[in-house]
């Protein structure tokens, strides 16, 4: 059995295990295609079809064959995160954990826009559900509460959530619908929004953080809507310009440092573009297909995540050993540490690959959500 081939059995197995109600037909294509993407680390079709384990008559239909199941509307992006994404929710939540979750944009040039939720999962981000469209456009409240009502729908009863997100996004129905909901939130600001703090000489969110290193305010009115909210300002050394966040609590400079929480989608984005499966340069030309086609980068991103994890939990180096029996944090073993280490999604990705290619069983697809389904049936 080739590398791709044994890597679309076990993704086959594990979509089976967790969607046995999906087409057959469906489930046998996705899984060789999240086996194409990692083995070819590419967004570019043309290269997974040079390695798909299917047999056809001439080269193009393996073209056709992408094609139609990016085009293929039984690939339902909800359906398919669904349980990946509750899983995800249910393990935020344990033991009483407060669920951070990330919203944020991430552009594809000047040709897509996609607007993403994630859980934060350890210092990094996994995505639960997104939304694509044409053009450089910033996606607005409609296509923000069609996903926050997807992922409201998957939390476990009485989770705590705080939701961070990026200044492009706040605006009155956010807000309605974040305290509506009972959602806690640190909300970037841009410095050009209407604010009404009882002061004349304040207007605007940028007037509220002129000049100041820490400033806040409870109750302010915020957008000409005059929405409430709390505002804090935090504008430290070395950096050019003040941070400004609407949050739930009462503003502190801790509550407003509580809004880098959404650092972790760094390494997702990354992971998703350029360290990893090139999504920037995808020459998909439809919106919808730019969605199917990052769940299937989801898809693997999920399974390299989870093996590098537990690789480093089961099996740590013997750097990582000494380094968790130190105690002093300037200790050089943390510095060579965090020099060599890889992140759990590269580390993951290696493992598969390496398995793959020499014919090793390979780590179970999502090993939590494939269980869980297990015991549930």
């Amino acid at each position: 059995m080739g590398t791709v081939s044994h890597l679309a059995e076990e993704v086959k197995r594990g979509l089976e295990r967790v969607h046995s109600t999906l087409r057959k037909t469906v489930t046998r294509k996705l899984a060789a295609a999240v086996a194409a993407v990692l083995q070819t680390q590419t967004a570019n079709t043309a290269v997974w079809a040079t390695v798909l384990p299917i047999e056809t008559e001439r080269d193009d239909m393996r073209l056709q064959w992408i094609a139609r199941l990016l085009a293929n509307p039984l690939l339902d992006v909800v359906r398919v995160m669904e349980p990946f994404a509750r899983q995800r929710l249910s393990e935020a939540a344990a033991n009483g954990q407060v669920v951070v979750l990330s919203m944020d944009p991430t552009d594809l040039g000047d040709r897509f826009a996609i607007l993403m939720i994630s859980v934060r999962v350890g210092d990094r981000a996994l995505p639960l559900i997104w939304a694509v469209e044409a053009g450089a456009a910033n996606l607005g409240f409609e296509a923000q509460r069609a996903l926050l009502e997807i992922v409201l729908g998957g939390l476990p009863a009485s989770a705590s959530v705080l939701l961070a997100a990026d200044r492009f996004y706040p605006s009155g129905p956010l807000f309605t619908w974040l305290q509506t909901h009972g959602w806690s939130y640190r909300l970037r600001l841009k410095g050009n929004h209407a604010l009404d703090i009882g002061c004349p000489e304040v207007t605007s969110t940028g007037a509220f953080a002129r000049g100041v290193t820490q400033r806040s305010a409870v109750g302010a009115r915020l957008f000409e809507s005059g929405i409430e909210t709390n505002i804090g300002v935090l504008h430290e050394s070395g950096h050019e310009a003040p941070w400004i966040v609407a949050m739930d609590c009462v503003p502190s400079a801790a509550a407003v440092r509580d809004s880098g929480l959404r650092g972790c989608i760094e390494p997702m984005f990354s992971d998703f573009k350029s360290r990893g499966f090139g999504l920037e340069d995808t020459q998909l030309r439809h919106p919808e297909r730019v969605a199917r086609l990052v769940l299937i980068m989801a898809l693997a991103l999920y399974w390299c995540v989870d093996t590098g994890t537990r690789d480093a939990r089961e099996s740590p180096t013997p750097l990582e050993t000494r380094t968790a029996q130190q105690q002093d944090p300037e200790h050089w073993s943390f510095r060579k540490l965090a020099r060599s280490c890889l992140s759990w999604f590269q580390r993951g990705l290696r493992k598969l690959l390496r398995f793959a290619e020499i014919g090793r069983p390979l780590p179970i697809f999502c090993p939590s959500i494939s269980q869980a389904f297990s015991s549930s049936g």
